[in-house]
């Protein structure tokens, strides 16, 4: 035990050094998903979660999408080389074995999934290692981030001592973030309607390009000439090369918690 805790000191250690904002430890006995899968069936060897937490940039209150979603994007880029740093940290310096888990893409693409489930549920891996608590907007409230906090995880085969999980109750039940889902995804509590979100958060994503493309197929040139003129082509082409893009950070936004 005084070796695992010595471990995880010289873990956490270097985790703060790489600019991290937060971290903490479940072991994989106490992380529950209702939805993803079992963690044997990513890493058989596997004994602890480490998840990483990282404060959102201010970017997500402009009203200015392209603004928020460029910090979203900024943020992307430096999670996965975190995530890549403490990884590496945890094979070179203790022999082990580790596996990152990204905070989105790639994920498992089918139509029972809608690519909404991830092959580790971040937020519950957050909320074993001690590191927030459900609010009613279903995302994992910080103590100190609030809403506005986006997490990654890596597995590893080392026995590392779990953080104590969070018992206080952080979301006051204001449903500030019900009344303000422009998607009306919240209305059912516990639940998040995956396609009413999308439709709203992501308006150019893979269905949105099916419909338009099926209108192009079947339309005159003259109509076609038309079609890459209008501002819904452009937006589909920007989305084409960097990937999904969010529209709408609301729930995020309007949470009351941390601000």
């Amino acid at each position: 035990m005084a070796e695992a805790t010595n471990r995880k000191r010289k873990l956490m250690e270097f985790i703060k050094e790489i600019g991290v904002d937060d971290a903490g430890v479940a072991r994989v006995e106490d992380y529950h998903s209702p939805r993803s899968p079992a963690i044997s069936s990513l890493f058989p060897t596997a004994r602890s979660i480490i998840v990483l937490a990282y404060k959102e940039l201010s970017n997500s209150e402009s009203p200015n999408m392209q603004i928020a979603m460029s910090g979203r994007l900024d943020l992307m880029e430096f999670v996965r080389s975190c995530n890549y740093r403490v990884a590496r940290y945890l094979e070179r310096e203790f022999g082990a074995k580790a596996m990152t888990v990204a905070p989105s893409y790639p994920l498992e693409m089918s139509r029972h999934t809608q690519g909404a489930v991830g092959d580790l549920s971040l937020r519950h891996a957050a909320v074993a290692a001690g590191l927030g608590v459900f609010g009613r907007h279903n995302l994992v409230i910080h103590p100190r981030f609030g809403s506005r906090v986006v997490f990654t995880a890596i597995l590893c085969d080392l026995e590392l001592p779990g953080d104590q999980v969070l018992t206080e109750e952080l979301c006051d039940q204001c449903h500030v973030c019900v009344d303000n889902c422009p998607g009306n995804a919240l209305a059912e509590e516990g639940k998040t309607d995956v396609l009413k979100c999308i439709k709203v958060s992501q308006p150019y994503g893979l269905a949105s390009q099916i419909r338009f493309w099926s209108r192009f197929a079947e339309s005159h040139p003259e109509e076609q000439q038309r079609m890459v003129k209008d501002d819904e082509f452009w937006k589909l082409y920007q989305a084409g090369f960097i990937g999904f893009q969010y529209f709408c950070f609301r729930c995020m936004q309007s949470c009351p918690i941390g601000k």
